[in-house]
């Protein structure tokens, strides 16, 4: 349909239709559609050459955060690498840096300015770099849950763990309510802390986003039941819940997935085995929870690494975590002679992880060197305040 057509019905595209296509953006949505300034060609030869010198002449001013899922060409410029919570500390950890420029996605630019100083500006190369997980759940639709349990009566029972991939307003949400911040390598401690709150007869958590993570926490690490666990949806009223199931539930797992680990299946797994005698499978714990019971080893991105490092020679993977990471690895330990494959037939990155690519890097590292500030990351104070204080936290976890 055409404009003129559309005007003529008297009919106007929704905002969601527009940020769709591409033609608006959504300051509190993790995704992003503009990018002001003109990209290099990803067919210049000299790329590689123009980010090195830009970064040279920015010194120490710049400090280049590389996460592990990136490309090979980004991550190579990268001051460091790690999981987005490693990164983040990382970067507070270098107050002498003006500029930080998080090779990741929006949420872990967040969390780098939540825990960096006023003085630093934290830039991403591409604003469209966001999180389909982080996306699954919204300020406003975390506020009517808590509506909904409120009132079936359970609220003050209810105690917010939110993981790391999440947005800032999540974040907040999380620590206004008490709650507390975890990642895929200290979920169990935070949900050991969140049931110590209160009475552990009748407290409850409602954890976000990642259904998965808390699942799989939940009854593989701490010997619950899948039925202790309930699955809130925010687009059904209620959460396609009654308040007797909410009530008699342990765990309210948000509807959210990450849609790299959420493909790989119990027939991925049946596969590999067949196909490769004697696999040790390997996943992340944001997988589903059937892959994860089939497993041999379960961990984060830092376990996965850690464990290959110790893997024997001769050994065989097959890894259930992003590609660009998996193949990285690959190339690194065939010389020990360990074979390490992805765990599925599918090729599978993280799309909106792969959109920071050497163009965008050039692009922020020249702009930054010239003394024009670009695609920074500013999450406003009091949102600041309360999403710091859950960080804080999970970081006195024991």
């Amino acid at each position: 349909m055409t404009t003129a057509q559309t005007q003529e019905l008297d009919v106007q595209p929704t905002p969601l239709a527009l940020l769709l296509l591409g033609r608006e953006a959504d300051p509190k949505s993790e995704r992003g559609v503009e990018c002001p300034g003109d990209l290099p060609s990803p067919s210049d030869p000299d790329l590689v050459e123009r980010a090195r010198k830009a970064k040279e002449k920015l010194g120490d001013k710049v400090f280049v955060l590389g996460h592990h899922y990136q490309r090979d060409e980004v991550i190579q410029f990268a001051d460091v690498t790690g999981d987005s919570f490693k990164l983040a500390r990382d970067a507070a950890a270098r107050p002498e840096a003006e500029y930080i420029v998080f090779c990741g996605v929006h949420f872990m630019a967040e969390s780098a300015d939540i825990l960096t100083s006023d003085d630093q500006k934290v830039v991403l190369p591409d604003l469209a770099a966001g999180c389909s997980m982080a996306d699954m759940a919204t300020a406003e639709q975390v506020a009517e849950c808590w509506d909904v349990l409120t009132e079936a009566g359970i609220a003050e029972q209810v105690v917010p763990v939110s993981y790391m991939n999440s947005s800032a307003d999540i974040k907040a949400f999380t620590g206004r309510h008490g709650g507390t911040i975890c990642t895929s390598s200290n979920a169990k401690r935070a949900l050991d802390w969140a049931f110590g709150q209160g009475d552990p007869s009748t407290t409850k958590v409602l954890f976000l986003p990642d259904q998965h993570l808390g699942r799989n926490t939940a009854v593989r690490d701490m010997g619950m039941s899948l039925e202790d666990c309930v699955v809130y949806n925010p687009h059904r009223p209620n959460g396609g819940l009654t308040a007797d199931e909410l009530r008699a539930a342990k765990m309210i797992l948000w509807r959210g997935h990450c849609s790299v680990h959420g493909r790989f299946s119990l027939d991925s797994v049946n596969d590999v085995r067949e196909r490769i005698p004697g696999v040790n499978v390997l996943v992340h714990p944001e997988c589903r929870h059937e892959v994860v019971a089939a497993a041999d080893y379960v961990g984060s991105t830092e376990y996965i690494i850690k464990a290959l490092e110790a893997a024997p020679a001769g050994s065989k993977w097959a890894i259930g975590t992003e590609l660009n990471l998996v193949r990285r690895l690959a190339n690194r330990f065939a010389p020990e002679g360990k074979e390490i494959v992805f765990l599925d037939k599918t090729v599978c990155f993280c799309s909106t992880m792969n959109r920071i690519d050497l163009p965008h890097l050039v692009w922020a590292l020249e702009s930054l060197a010239e003394g024009n500030l670009v695609n920074r990351i500013e999450v406003d104070k009091e949102t600041e305040a309360f999403a710091k204080l859950a960080l804080e936290r999970m970081l006195a976890l024991p």
